[in-house]
């Protein structure tokens, strides 16, 4: 009975990356065996066990036959007779199909210390093709470690798995799993390109993948192709470090200028109107919480008033604060005008680069919004107790006066 440490611990240690879980294979054992030595079971589809002490997971070498079709339609089998190279075979890349004997000997029978040297996602075997979740992963993957790229033969079995309908086989989930996973790595635009490369980002998001090839106004936007804007918008949001909703309501803030027709190119008049439809239906087609939802949809609608605030009036400020329920959720509407000041900066080209830029837009909207939740409500409503429809306007217009102060306060 031999133990190895497997994958991405392996694959992280040699990269020089912090490790975060250990994941073993266990050579000559019985679940029986396992048993015995004080391992607790907890797999379903084949035997796992949690160590007693250290509570990593362990599971016995195992071989896989696809049965069926998407990432379910698997046979396991597992024997003391299994070797360590059967098992590491069954892996996606070469670079996670490596072990770590407790000696610190590095098994590599696949290659993945080369492909680490030279930076390249490769298939370890054929097998690749039977689980659609590992174009997922690869495109994970390419965001988590951007320096790296696909090999063409593992770029071409990647198309032939979607071309034969491998990635329509994915469950909601997952597929939620993995994006939202990739939107929270280093550089996540390289996560959509390989999507796209493949030809997945049309099967999985296809009110993504139309954005590419519609123009902008290259006044306002150097970059043009509003999918080479909204790339350097969530690459921008990445790099600031912000919370998964604020990356992914960057990620959506545009999804409208995919669906406004020619004739209305390059400005997309009406897409904000538009933007929240879509990503509504695709929130709800992917199952993507509530919280992402929300924050996506407010920014697709408001983005474009946001970067206007400054030539706003009092009132129309007011009138977007109720609209976005900024009075009961302040900090959700602090999370729009990041993601908005992502589409302001997520801009440019080589000779034009507008990260840099001032966006004076948020400062003075949360100034105004400060003003705005200053009024007592309570106290306006109580003038008014024997005309209580009169009520809302009231408070509306305490609320005006409050944000004139402040701004002419801050001129």
């Amino acid at each position: 009975m031999q133990a190895y440490v497997v994958g991405g611990a392996v694959r992280d240690e040699l990269l020089g990356l912090a490790v975060q879980d250990h994941d073993w294979v266990v050579v000559g054992a019985t679940p029986d065996d396992m048993i015995a030595k004080g391992f607790r079971p907890v797999g379903k589809d084949f035997p796992v066990f949690l160590h007693p002490d250290t509570h990593e997971e362990y599971a016995l070498a195992r071989t896989e036959r696809k049965t069926a079709p998407g990432y379910h339609g698997f046979v396991f089998h597992t024997a003391p007779d299994v070797k360590l190279e059967d098992d590491l075979v069954r892996r996606d890349l070469t670079i996670n199909a490596m072990a770590r004997a407790e000696d610190g000997t590095i098994v590599d029978p696949y290659g993945g210390l080369r492909d680490l040297r030279d930076r390249v996602f490769r298939h370890v075997s054929p097998a690749f093709a039977e689980d659609p979740v590992r174009i997922l992963r690869v495109a994970r993957f390419a965001a988590r470690l951007p320096d790296f790229t696909v090999a063409d033969t593992t770029l071409a079995l990647m198309r032939q798995m979607v071309d034969a309908g491998e990635v329509d086989a994915l469950v909601p989930e997952r597929v939620w799993q993995e994006l939202s996973r990739g939107l929270m790595e280093q550089k996540p635009s390289r996560m959509l390109a390989v999507l796209r490369d493949c030809g997945a980002l049309a099967r999985i998001l296809p009110e993504l993948d139309a954005l590419w090839g519609v123009p902008q106004p290259p006044l306002h936007h150097p970059e043009v192709d509003t999918g080479v804007h909204m790339m350097l918008v969530i690459d921008y949001a990445a790099g600031q470090g912000y919370e998964l909703p604020v990356r992914f309501a960057a990620l959506m803030h545009d999804l409208g200028k995919g669906a406004t027709p020619p004739e209305h190119w390059p400005k997309h008049h009406g897409h904000e109107g538009v933007g929240p439809q879509l990503i509504t239906a695709l929130c709800k087609r992917l199952r993507v919480p509530a919280e992402c939802r929300d924050l996506a949809v407010m920014t697709a609608r408001e983005h474009g008033n946001v970067s206007r605030a400054l030539e706003l009036r009092a009132n129309t400020l007011v009138t977007l604060f109720e609209r976005c329920d900024a009075f009961r959720k302040p900090q959700r509407f602090a999370q729009m005008l990041l993601a908005s000041e992502c589409d302001a900066r997520g801009r440019g080209s080589e000779d034009h680069d507008m990260r840099s830029r001032d966006y004076p837009q948020a400062p003075c909207l949360l100034r105004a919004l400060d003003a705005a939740r200053g009024v007592n409500a309570g106290e306006v409503a109580a003038r008014y107790a024997e005309n209580r429809e009169k009520i809302p306007e009231a408070v509306h217009a305490a609320r005006v006066s409050a944000v004139k102060a402040a701004l002419r306060e801050s001129t």
